[in-house]
């Protein structure tokens, strides 16, 4: 029961989200791609049944066999649940026509009367349950055709550009990058277009300045998908475009998440100069908003680094320039860093500290406990990050069962938003966990962790 349940469930998003896996995918070796999913628990009958290969076939392509015809690679794709485009198998009408043959009856240059004969019939055949219809068609895309742009724009387009990358990055801070980052690309393909349109100096400046923060939002779900050099291009294009367009404010907030980009990648003094010249960037705005959130995170890369006087002195001059800001009239892009973020901030320099300095433990988990009880469901991927440090911290201090009942509460979180850096800073809390092996509830904690990073 409990073997058949693995064989059906799907493989988690994020393991083709991870970079080796996507260029093992680019260049169709599937091979590499079999020997990724085994080390995260894929076993190769698993995959046989996935794929409807045989396990001597899977045996073979970890040998050394290539897989070369379309077909096979289809199958594979579909079988696994990875994005044909990732293997470069997307249908273009060269590769569509390989599969499946084009449909009878006319097409693009039929007559209207014709197409709408064509299409009244399919409709009646699908309402009364007479159609045989191809239900592996609905995973294809339809052709392509692109949206018309407006000869000139505008106040009123550039606000529409400006909303929509509102309403995504709300997405982004609720469920994680990987429910919107292809639709912000998507809209970013079209936003650009608007570049060709006739427009005022004016309307030109606040265009350049709302596709500044399409490209910052890319970046940004880019980044939590665990697309690192994607996220790198697309926020070197918005802090070019910000600075184009003369907002320091906004360069400063992309160079805030290049450093966050960096952080993560633990390249930390490379994360602390990219936080530093976005403080010279706030300074230039007049945003004490954002140099409050700039030096805050200037002071967990100190304390990665282990310096806990300047990061202690970040700390402070955060509060400061945080108690002088006002909020309401920063830009929306900085506007989501309130007093819960900087006790957040605050919480994790201070358990960073504590690798070095183990009386910060402490105050790491006073602060932490403080931010998790103050955020909501729009901000889930944040209450994760900091109910997973909370957890490890009061692991450490040897206060195991809370420890325990928050580090149960993140997994579950985890589960529920698409974001691959959540799953990634998962690895101190296992550790935590795993040194409590000798209770029921921290190996149960381990195992969730392996099997949500297996898929």
């Amino acid at each position: 029961m409990n073997v058949t349940h693995a064989i059906e469930q799907a493989i988690s998003f994020a393991v083709w989200e991870r970079p080796q896996m996507r260029r093992a995918l680019a260049e169709r070796d599937i091979a590499t791609v079999y020997l990724l999913l085994q080390r995260v628990g894929i076993s190769q009958r698993r995959i046989a049944a996935l794929t409807g290969q045989s396990q001597s076939e899977i045996s073979e392509i970890l040998n050394g066999r290539q897989v070369m015809a379309y077909d096979v690679l289809v199958r594979i794709a579909d079988g696994l649940g990875v994005p044909r485009g990732y293997m470069g198998l997307a249908y273009d009408e060269a590769s569509h026509d390989l599969v499946v043959p084009p449909p009878a009856g006319p097409r693009g240059d039929a007559g209207e009367d014709e197409r709408v004969r064509l299409l009244l019939a399919h409709a009646a055949q699908v309402t009364i349950g007479a159609a045989d219809v191809e239900q592996g068609r609905w995973r294809r895309p339809l052709p392509r055709s692109e949206t018309p742009v407006p000869r000139r724009i505008g106040d009123a387009e550039v606000e529409q550009v400006e909303t929509v990358t509102q309403t995504l990055r709300g997405l982004d801070y609720r469920y994680g990058g990987g429910v919107c980052r292809d639709a912000v690309v998507a809209q970013l393909a079209w936003s650009q277009n608007l570049l060709r349109a006739d427009r005022t100096e004016q309307v030109g400046r606040r265009l350049h300045l709302a596709l500044a923060d399409q490209h910052n939002l890319a970046g940004w779900t880019s980044f939590d998908t665990g697309l690192y050099g994607a996220a790198c291009d697309h926020l070197t294009r918005a802090l070019e475009q910000a600075k184009h367009a003369g907002d320091p404010s906004l360069a400063a907030n992309v160079l805030y998440r290049m450093g966050r980009v960096h952080l993560h990648r633990g390249r930390v003094k490379d994360a602390l100069r990219f936080f530093q010249l976005g403080q010279i960037s706030a300074q230039d705005a007049s945003c004490e908003l954002t140099v409050s959130m700039l030096c805050a995170n200037e002071a967990w890369a100190y304390a990665l680094l282990g310096d806990e006087r300047l990061a202690l002195k970040s700390i402070r001059r955060a509060e400061d320039e945080f108690a002088r800001a006002d909020r309401d009239a920063a830009p929306c892009w900085v506007r989501f860093f309130g007093l819960t973020d900087l006790q957040a901030a605050s919480g994790m320099t201070h358990a960073s500290l504590a690798a070095t300095h183990p009386g910060h433990l402490a105050r790491a988990a006073e602060l932490l406990a403080r931010s998790v009880g103050s955020r909501d469901d729009t901000m889930a991927r944040s209450k994760v990050f900091e109910l997973i440090g909370l957890a490890t911290a009061r692991l450490m201090l040897g206060d195991v069962d809370l420890g325990l009942r928050d580090g149960h509460e993140a997994v579950t979180l985890v589960t529920r938003i698409r974001s691959v850096r959540t799953i990634d800073r998962l690895s101190p809390l296992e550790e935590a966990a795993a040194e409590r092996s000798g209770l029921s509830d921290a190996r149960e904690l381990c195992r969730r962790i392996v099997e949500l990073r297996a898929g």
